[in-house]
Parts: structure tokens; sequence; C-alpha cells
């Protein structure tokens, strides 16, 4: 599979026409630039971090040149000038959307311009469609090149934690080595990647499944092939190394090793048992691997592990676990593990996870044989630190807690499967979090006694996948966003992190709305955290307070299925909310009480009208509802020919009663549904398909072009062929590409929104790369 086509221009097009060919803009870095046009630039509503990063990789010749890896974000450089991470794969296009799953990052020691990535989120077909690939760049991620790979990755599955899978010999460069889930085994590439071969004379593929009774999820694969390490010493430049030592998801024989160069294997002896190891590291200097190894692949779960010591000279191994499997201490297993290149005899290693108090971190300075803690716990439930935590620039780290000791806010960390001290800088380490990267440059006063001095180092990296961004015409934030995981936010600067909602605090937040005539009043929905139970929170001043609901709908489970979950009157004084286990149901009160809605099947999409207060409408299934009465009861229209399947969002336009623009269908031939993009303007009685619009995923509107009476129309869709963010300033009757081909962001299909007080802004929701401002240059 090769990267998105680079085309020379793009410009406008006639919605009428079906077969028309669609100009597209020639790929520029920072803007797209066309005649008739305005050329945009696009940059993130900063949240700074958000989710797993799976990785972080050192180039062992290069100071500062260091890479992080995430599950579903893509990859990033780091910028040593500004300290910022420079997303890598924002090219990468909708149709290979699986490939921003990076499962591992190689960076070349011998040619340092040289990077490679692992790239495919999941071996299932159905939750990703592309096969996976080595993305191959020589101008440090830059530009890229594609290997098609004849199996899948997990690049956000069980054990993606683990590794570096993808390695790179270190004295002949144009070796690679790939170790592959799934049972397909251990792979190679002799030409710098291009082309890649299974590796025949390697024994053992693995046999570990985190769960065998799930044969067809995510926790059904074998983890596989786990881990390549090289002794250098056996090898010189251009000659390959001979000494290879390969780890294995299979507890009774987890550790291979070659002494000529790959062609034969031998399973190490005396090796320990019971355990998958997570991470290898090779001292060459004084000739040990070590290894940190779980009972489960990671990265929510793990009971028990070690720590162990391999003297490759005598092939004796020493168990240096800082507390050791056999203990009843031991409740947890090992993962993140790194060594000190200037000072090899200086070790730390993770917890693989700890939910409660905390995750720890342990360092020794004589090669495992005693082991200092980052926290230690007294009599009383009191936490003595050897570290403090500046989170200023990710506020929202704390999750709005309060806990009680032993447990503190913010957390060290949890899912820390990479921790890392620069090969360079005995001083500077990172490691990688569930929701971040932190770091210190003090980290040698740990052994002295001092206090290491941690702090957030995720500037630039954003990993979010965002539910819902909504604009309101007023108030002191232009835009407020829904994101997985960590809630979401009210952007008043997009340069900085905001805290999190709160009161309630919601572990996600897939659905927003604001009252188009009194738009202070902005509505919520979400999964509850932090010790809180509603789903549901109102604000009357435009998101400065919350108010959570006093009552829910009988039946509650979750908070609805998309963005479309609750919509607000356009006065604000009803609000009609289609929840999980429940009816969809009005309110009137602020939500202290609600009354189902009467003529709606449950797990409708909602919207209200944004000029009739008394309008609102539903979807499901192909049917479109009406309520002129506040959402007390619907009927279902006579509109015919819409999606009965797929990824359906639709939206009112403001300041146009009843004029309703619907997209979403599906590719999927099993589905038998239209794909597209329709408009109505009779309040769903019909509608009225585009016929240059092949496929419609998501539609939001933005203040209108000068001259122009009706708002700016943006949406996510293929038109006339062409996948992209479009743009129209006449209603659809033409359409402008504004993203371009270095500016994709893979899937994008969850939600778009223009900006009311500025026109051309736009406001896209992504699924894995936060959320996307675009304006005009």
């Amino acid at each position: 599979m090769s990267p998105a086509p680079h085309l020379s221009r793009r410009g406008l097009l006639a919605a009428g026409a079906a077969t028309a060919a669609l100009p597209l803009l020639a790929p520029s870095p920072a803007a797209a630039r066309t005649a008739g046009s305005t050329p945009y630039t696009f940059r993130n509503a900063e949240i700074v971090g958000g989710g797993f990063v799976t990785g972080i990789v050192f180039n062992q010749s290069e100071p500062g040149l260091v890479y992080a890896r995430t599950d579903i974000g893509g990859a990033y450089r780091l910028d040593t000038a500004s300290r910022r991470w420079i997303p890598l794969t924002d090219w990468i296009g909708w149709d290979e959307y699986g490939h921003t799953g990076i499962i591992s990052v190689a960076t070349d020691e011998v040619d340092p311009d040289r990077v490679y990535l692992a790239a495919g989120t999941y071996p299932m077909p159905d939750w990703d469609p592309s096969m996976a690939a080595i993305l191959r760049s020589t101008d440090r991620g830059r530009t890229w090149k594609t290997t098609p790979l004849p199996f899948r990755l997990g690049g956000n599955m069980p054990g993606r934690g683990i590794g570096e899978r993808l390695v790179i010999d270190p004295n002949r460069n144009k070796i690679l080595y790939l170790g592959v889930r799934g049972g397909h085994g251990l792979w190679r590439s002799t030409d710098h990647g291009k082309t890649f071969a299974k590796v025949t004379g390697f024994p053992n593929p693995g046999n570990f499944v985190p769960d065998p009774h799930d044969p067809n999820g995510p926790n059904g694969d074998n983890l596989g092939v786990l881990q390549v390490v090289f002794d250098k010493r056996t090898g010189r430049a251009g000659r390959a190394t001979r000494t290879i030592y390969v780890t294995v998801a299979d507890k009774d024989n987890i550790l291979y090793r070659s002494t000529d160069a790959g062609a034969t294997w031998e399973r190490v002896p005396g090796q320990p048992t019971g355990f998958i190891p997570h991470h290898a590291v090779f001292d060459h200097v004084g000739g040990y691997l070590y290894l940190a190894t779980s009972d489960t692949a990671g990265p929510y779960d793990g009971s028990k592990g070690d720590v162990w010591k391999l003297d490759t000279a005598t092939d004796t191994w020493t168990r240096i676990s800082p507390v050791p499997s056999t203990s009843d201490d031991n409740q947890y297993g090992y993962s993140g593990l790194t060594i000190d290149r200037q000072n090899p005899d200086t070790l730390m290693v993770s917890t693989q996870v700890k939910w409660y108090p905390d995750c720890l971190l342990f360092r020794s300075t004589d090669g495992g044989a005693t082991w200092t803690r980052a926290w230690d716990l007294g009599a009383d439930s009191e936490r003595t630190l050897r570290y403090d935590i500046d989170i200023s620039a990710a506020p929202w780290l704390t999750w709005n807690a309060s806990p009680s000791l032993p447990e503190i806010a913010p957390k060290l960390g949890w899912m820390m499967e990479s921790v890392q001290i620069d090969p360079f800088d005995s001083d500077h380490f990172m490691y990688g979090t569930g929701a971040t990267i932190y770091g210190a440059n003090n980290l040698t006063d740990w052994d002295s006694g001092g206090t290491v001095h941690i702090s957030v180092r995720a500037q630039g990296l954003e990993e979010c996948s965002v539910g819902c961004v909504i604009s309101p015409p007023v108030g002191p934030a232009h835009l407020f966003s829904g994101v997985g995981d960590v809630g979401g936010f009210r952007h008043r600067d997009f340069h900085k992190a905001p805290k999190m909602y709160d009161n309630p605090t919601f572990g996600a937040t897939p659905a927003l709305d604001y009252a188009e005539l009194a738009p202070h009043v902005i509505v919520r929905v979400g999964n509850p955290t932090s010790g809180w139970t509603q789903h549901f929170a109102i604000s009357t001043d435009s998101g400065d307070t919350w108010t959570p609901s006093r009552s829910e709908p009988s039946g509650v489970t979750g908070p609805g299925v998309d963005d479309q979950a609750v919509a607000v009157s356009a006065d604000g004084r009803r609000i009609v909310w289609s929840p999980a286990g429940a009816p969809a149901s009005w309110s009137d009160d602020n939500g202290a009480t609600w009354t189902a809605s009467k003529g709606l099947p449950t797990g409708v999409s909602v919207r209200s009208d944004r000029v009739n207060p008394a309008k609102f409408y539903a979807y499901g299934s192909g049917v479109f509802y009406l309520s002129t009465d506040g959402g007390k009861s619907f009927k279902a229209t006579a509109a015919t020919g819409l999606p009965t399947a797929g990824n359906v969002r639709f939206k009112p336009a403001p300041g146009h009663e009843g004029d309703i623009w619907l997209a979403g269908g599906s590719s999927k031939a099993a589905d038998d549904t239209p794909y597209g993009l329709w408009r109505s303007t009779d309040s769903g009685a019909s509608f009225t398909r585009f016929k240059a619009v092949d496929e419609g995923d998501v539609v939001g509107f933005g203040k209108a072009a000068p001259g122009a009476t009706y708002p700016a129309v943006y949406t996510s869709s293929r038109i006339c062929g062409v996948r992209g963010i479009f743009r129209s300033d006449d209603a659809g009757r033409t359409w402008v590409r504004i993203n371009d081909d270095r500016h994709q962001y893979a899937w994008t299909g969850n939600t778009i929104t223009g900006d009311p007080r500025v026109y051309g802004r736009v406001y896209f929701g992504t699924n894995g790369r936060g959320v996307i401002c675009g304006d005009p240059t």
C-alpha cells in the first residue's frame, strides 16, 4: 500500500456534477494554495498528551534525536530547539487509518536520518481493513515510503507496550528485524526495509494468548515474537552483527539466540519461565542482558513478574527483581526497563501497572543488586517521595481528583511501559504513561537523596480521540471539545492546555450542545469518573461552572452512542437526551427530572432546530423523526432513501428553520446502504442528495463568507473521488478542499464545525491526533 498520491492542484467543484474531476491542492508543509480559494494552516487546540505513549526511542549515536510512538495517534520526533514533539504521520489518509497505530519505532545509529515505523492498529479486519506496513524515511520522518506487509500488527492491542519489535542492525544498517504477532514469526529485511522475508529458521512464533476464549476479539491473538536485541560487540562496521537475542511470548521459552547473524537459533539455556518478557536491554560494556517480565500482556493488567540479569559470557542467570515474584509484596509485573549508557551498572525499571496507590519506578546503581523506590509508604499511609511533579503544561492530569492517602494526584503514572535514560545524559530521562510523557533533567539527584523534578514533556504530542466539538457564537471560549479517556475541555487559548470539565468529571464526553439563541446554555453527557455517578451536566454561564443532573432516565447505562446523544432547544429551556440503556427523554428543569419522549425507539440520535425552540429532530436506522412540541413526542417523517447503517451524522443549520444536513452511510457491501450527503429544507419531510458527494461522513457550519447569507458548510467527505476536508460558501453548490495530502489526519468522521465568529475557521476531531484547528492563511 502506498502513501496517498500527491496531486497537483485543486479548485471549485460543481456539486451536481456526479463524475466531474476534482482538482486538488499540491501538498505543502503548512498551507494549501489554490487559485480561487484561501490557503489553510492547521494546528492543534492543545491538550498536551491525552493517550498512551507506548514507546520512547533514543538514537544511540546522535544526542537529542528521540522518537515517540502512540497506540492510535501515530509517531513523533522531538525538536531539540523548541522541546516540542513534531507529528510525523499526519499524511496518513482515510483509507489507511490503521497505519496510525504504531507498534514499533526504529532509529538508525549508523545513519541517523533513517527512521522506520511498524504500522498497523488491529489484527481484526472488521476493526482495521488495511494490512500492516513498514513506513520508512531517509529524512527523519519528513517524507515516507511504504513497504506493505502480508499480515496485520497490533498498535492498539494488548502487549502494545512491549518491545521494540522493529530494530536495525547497529553494524550493518541494511538489515532490519521485525517480531510479528499472530503466529507469523520473525521477519528480516536486508535492503533498508524495502522488502521483508520470514526468517524460516527461527524456531518459535510464540503461543501466549491473553484470552483464548476471545478468538475473534482483541484478546484472542497470539502476542508472537516480541523483541530483537543485538550484542553489537560481535560485529563491525559494514558486517552483520553475529549475536542476536530474540524474546518470545511463550512462558516456557522466552529467549532465543543466534551467534551466526541469524542463520541458526538456539534456546538460551537456564532461562527463567512462567512470565512474558516485556523489555530487554543489552549492556555492551559488561555483556549483560537484562529482562523485565510480567504474567500478562499489559498494559492494563499484570500481577506478578521478575527482573533478570543474564551474564552472556557464562549463561548465568540472576534474579534481580526489586521485589521478587516469590514475595507476597509483589503484586505487579515489571515492564519499563532502561540502562544508563554512561554508567551501565545503573538501571531503572517500572511496574507494568499498579493502580493502587500508584505505579512505581525503581533505580539501581549496582547492576540490580540493590534498589531504591521513587516513593516509600509509611505506617500511616503517608508517602515519602524522591520526586515532585509539575503538571502546569497539562493541568487536567489530576482528573479533578482529591484522593485520600496513600493515593495522591497527580499520580506518578500508569501503563509505564517505556522508561528511557538519555544515552548521552545520565540526568535526563523520560517515560510514557497512559496519558502523557513525563521527564526530568536531574535524575542523578535521586542517588544522593535529592528530589528529582519531574514535569510534563508531551508538548506538541496530541493523542486524544475526539468525540465532539462545538463553537458557540458568543462567550469567552470559541471551542468546546468532548474527548475519549480525558473528558473534555473548554479552549479559550489554543496554545495552552486547559483544565478538564468538572462537576461532574467524565472519563469520556461523546456529546455536547449549546442553545443557538441562548448560547451561554451548554449541555454535555459522558462517562462519570472520579467518584461521580451522573452522566449529564449543564452550564448556564458559558462553561464557567457546571451542574450535574439531579436524576436520570430510568435504566441509563451510558451517555449515548455518539455526538448526537443530547440536544438543547434553541432557547435553552428544553433538553432531549438519548442515553444508552434508556428511552430518549426530555427535561425542562435543567435535568432535575426526565420524561420519556413518545414515538422514538431507543438508541436514536437527537438534534435541535437552531431557530424554533419547539422543534427537535431524531434519526435511527434510516428513519427521520420530527418533534414540534419540544421533544415530548416525535413522529416519523416521510423521508426515504437515507442510509440505514454506517457512520451517520446530521446537523440543523443555524439561522434557518427546518434546514437539516445529513451525512453518512457505509462502503461495506454487506451493509447495502447509500453513502453520501443530503439536505432537507422542510424539517426532514424530504431530503435531496448532493450528487457530487460520493461518501459523506460529518457536516458542520461556520460564519458565512463575506457577502453571503448562508453559513459556510464544512464536511469530511469523499467528493468526486477525492477524500478530504471541504468547505462550501454557497450552500453546497460548489466545494473546495481545504486540507492537503500532508494534513489528512487519517479518520476524521466523528465531528466537525466551523467557527460562527471567524469566517473560514474550522475545527474537527480525529481518532488519535486530538482537535485540529484550520484557518485560512
